[in-house]
């Protein structure tokens, strides 16, 4: 099996450019009358979710000769998978109900998994553009395309042309807690009391999807705490954004860093701070 971190510095366009497809075939279902369907679990699946999966499963399938694991495949045992050293993660559509909802807050998410624990994410945002991706030991970016542009040819040129994160800090005295858009439970509105009780001013920001990592990695809030089920797909990418932007993700009770390719690949409750 190749050198993980050898294949992410040697494939970085390919991999922006493959989320840059799947975000563009998105795009084309979300700008028609698009049909939902519902999986077993209730959770909602639309030809934009497939679409972007397929794309990425053929694309990635061409790169390091990885396993892949899609949320939009069949379950795979964990007898199958647990030999898995490394493997990619993937998320084609996450935020499938703010898709639904038409509100822009959506993503495509990719992981590279060695070892249990994430060492490349990208989220791309495909309504702005703007990529998210990180890299292990090398760093947290982001990076702005406008419509016209094209994916740079080189990994040292997508490099200068990205910031590195953070790139913004809270107001002093002020706390921002990232939340989600579709799932404010009891529980953080708990955990947003405490808060006050602890700043002067507590303000909260709602977003969808993995948004929520982006805007601490970004500097632009400065804790997301979720109490709600999430997948390791949901979570993989936004990690190692977050951590390499020299911030911390940790389960709620343990404190610490999730682990990925679990028999069960629920994730546990956990803070991003």
């Amino acid at each position: 099996m190749p050198d993980p971190f050898l294949v992410i510095n040697t494939n970085l366009p390919h991999l922006l450019k493959l989320g840059l497809e799947a975000g563009k075939a998105i795009l084309e279902v979300y700008a028609t009358s698009f049909e939902v369907e519902f999986k077993n679990d209730h959770s909602p699946l639309t030809m934009a979710d497939t679409r972007s999966h397929q794309i990425l499963f053929e694309g990635l399938a061409q790169i390091g000769g990885f396993p892949i694991l899609s949320e939009e495949m069949k379950e795979i045992p964990y007898k199958e998978r647990k030999n898995w050293n490394t493997f990619w993660l993937v998320d084609p559509l996450d935020g499938t109900k703010e898709f639904i909802k038409r509100n822009g807050e959506f993503t495509v998410n990719i992981a590279l998994i060695h070892d249990e624990t994430p060492v490349f994410g990208l989220i791309y945002v495909p309504v702005t553009g703007i990529f998210y991706y990180a890299l292990k030991r090398q760093g947290s970016y982001r990076l702005s395309l406008n419509p016209s542009r094209n994916v740079p040819d080189t990994h040292e040129e997508i490099i200068r042309l990205s910031e590195k994160l953070p790139v913004e800090h809270s107001q002093k005295g002020e706390y921002v807690i990232a939340v989600s858009r579709s799932h404010v439970s009891p529980k953080i509105e708990d955990y947003i009391r405490d808060k006050k009780t602890e700043y002067a001013t507590v303000r909260t920001v709602s977003a969808g999807s993995s948004l929520k990592f982006c805007l601490v990695a970004e500097g632009k809030a400065d804790v997301y705490p979720r109490f709600g089920p999430t997948m390791e797909w949901d979570t993989a990418a936004g990690q190692i954004i977050v951590t390499e932007a020299g911030k911390k993700l940790v389960c709620y009770d343990t404190m610490k860093p999730l682990l990925y390719n679990k028999p069960s690949q629920l994730n546990p409750f956990f803070l991003v701070y």
